[in-house]
């Protein structure tokens, strides 16, 4: 296939990239690089910059057959702070990246959505099926995004596939996360043993879980990528699928930061703060659907697997850096 992907200089779609690279797809990357790196683009990609909404129309009038679209602002606190900007780089965005597919007849498209729509769940583990109720601007506008191609699919016969991720960490092949502002609770506690930081915040230990802090789903970056490319094979014309990716299993921060020490060998210092407004106790995915249609489980589910490649990614760059 000859395969666009938005964002493809970012840590998800950079991996995604590399993947489809690897498999033999024509792949070419748009990124503005307001977030991402051009380094993390596979070196057999071809590389745009720009925004979606300058250049998406003149690359695609190339011919292609499929988009996969990552490029969007995904931090919680900022869309608060700041829901306009989510709702135009976010929608606004999306909705321009829609018609330049529909003006170039791109019919496929995979889109990264996010967990974040289901706000606080009535019942754990989460399928598709659950309430749309999201707490924050970002989740809202994932939201926005997913019911717009539930629409093209209809009227325009797009196939269009969601992916609703959860919580993604590891790194895979060199590529790793590395945001300007980290928000993420595993590439933050190995900060901690990197010496970057004194310490990690623990927000809550009252909670009703056996160990008081919140329970998140951990999904490794690589079996997360490798559902993109089954997704690409599954998506049919008319139809939008709606799919979660996780693991199926929780993990709470005490356990996230004692698997930390355990590999790092640091004792990284946790400090008790102030539970975060909004921040449910349990957030685990049922992913028992996106099995049934893609043929896709984890690989990759071992807490510590995911912890050691996330750690020796961080420590790779520390002594490329060195040298």
């Amino acid at each position: 296939m000859r395969v666009l992907v938005t964002g493809g200089a970012g840590y998800i779609g950079g991996v995604v990239t590399a993947m489809l690279v690897e498999e033999g797809h024509t792949v070419i990357v748009l990124d503005d690089l307001s977030t991402g790196h051009a380094d993390a683009v596979h070196p057999e990609a071809r590389f745009v910059q720009g925004t979606v909404r300058e250049r998406a129309a003149d690359v695609l009038r190339e011919g292609f057959d499929a988009v996969l679209h990552f490029a969007a602002k995904s931090v919680v606190s900022e869309s608060v702070a700041h829901p306009g900007l989510y709702w135009s780089g976010n929608v606004g965005t999306s909705l321009a990246l829609l018609e330049a597919m529909r003006a170039t007849g791109t019919g496929r498209l995979v889109f990264s959505s996010t967990a974040a729509v289901y706000g606080e769940p009535e019942s754990v583990p989460i399928t598709e099926d659950a309430p749309v109720r999201p707490t924050n601007p970002y989740g809202a506008t994932k939201a926005a995004i997913d019911a717009a191609l539930t629409e093209h699919a209809r009227m325009h016969g797009v196939a269009a596939v969601s992916l609703r991720y959860f919580n993604v960490a590891g790194a895979h092949r060199g590529l790793g996360e590395r945001h300007t502002v980290e928000t993420h609770l595993i590439p933050n506690v190995l900060k901690v043993a990197r010496g970057e930081r004194e310490s990690v915040s623990v927000f809550g230990e009252d909670y009703p879980t056996p160990d008081g802090t919140c329970v998140r789903d951990y999904i490794h970056v690589a079996d997360l990528a490798r559902a993109h490319l089954l997704a690409l094979g599954r998506a049919r014309p008319g139809r939008h699928d709606v799919l979660n990716l996780g693991n199926g299993a929780g993990f709470s921060v005490r356990e996230v930061v004692e698997v930390c020490r355990e590999v790092t060998g640091h004792p990284i210092p946790a400090v008790a703060s102030p539970r975060r407004p909004g921040d449910p106790a349990v957030l685990v995915a049922s992913s028992d659907r996106t099995g049934a249609l893609l043929g896709w489980r984890p690989e990759r589910s071992s807490l510590r697997d995911i912890v050691a490649d996330a750690w020796a990614f961080h420590r790779d760059r520390a002594g490329a850096a060195a040298e």
